[in-house]
């Protein structure tokens, strides 16, 4: 059984554990994920999620070293440090496309992938879990960080692949110094 994971944020560029058989491909499902995610962690960081209303994006997906989607799903949630498994996606072939990645079945058959996991984290900030933060909420809450933590998240969002366009990141780059002082630098890469 061939197990597809999605990845677009730091998933791709820092897997720990996560069993994978092949790199990551560039060439993904299309996906609508935006930085509307502040971590309930420590860092400080504003993360891509699955935002219905984002604009779409070409996602990264690499093949699980798994032939069970339930043992791929829970490593994915292991990875993810995630308490329970409602927040990783499983799709399996003959399912129909889950809502927020239509054309999956599609992009599947084109690839013989059998099944395919994701996480799957509503927005969130100030606490409020659904809360989609505005982009003058992100940039007010990233230029408010003490410069540690403010370098970190930056870091994170400069790291996203450069095929994650999205609009708050665009934004982000302008309203946002990438480093403390204030610098001609941007968070896009």
């Amino acid at each position: 059984m061939k197990i597809a994971c999605l990845g677009w944020g730091s998933l791709v560029w820092d897997s720990r554990e996560l069993p994978l058989r092949s790199e990551w491909s560039a060439d993904g499902p299309t996906i609508r994920v935006e930085f509307v995610r502040q971590s309930g962690k420590e860092n400080g960081r504003i993360t891509l999620v699955i935002l219905p209303s984002a604009d779409a994006v070409t996602s990264k997906w690499a093949q699980m070293d798994s032939d069970d989607p339930e043992a791929a799903s829970e490593l994915l949630r292991l990875r993810e440090g995630k308490p329970n498994g409602r927040h990783i996606g499983l799709w399996r072939l003959g399912q129909a496309d889950p809502a927020s990645l239509l054309g999956l079945s599609d992009w599947a058959a084109a690839r013989d992938v059998d099944a395919v996991i994701w996480t799957d984290l509503p927005p969130k900030f100030q606490g409020e879990e659904g809360r989609i933060p505005s982009i003058a909420e992100v940039a007010a809450y990233l230029n408010g960080l003490p410069d540690e933590p403010r370098a970190a998240a930056i870091e994170y969002i400069r790291n996203a692949p450069a095929q994650i366009d999205t609009a708050y990141r665009r934004e982000l780059a302008l309203l946002v110094p990438a480093t403390a002082p204030r610098s001609a630098d941007t968070l896009a890469t």
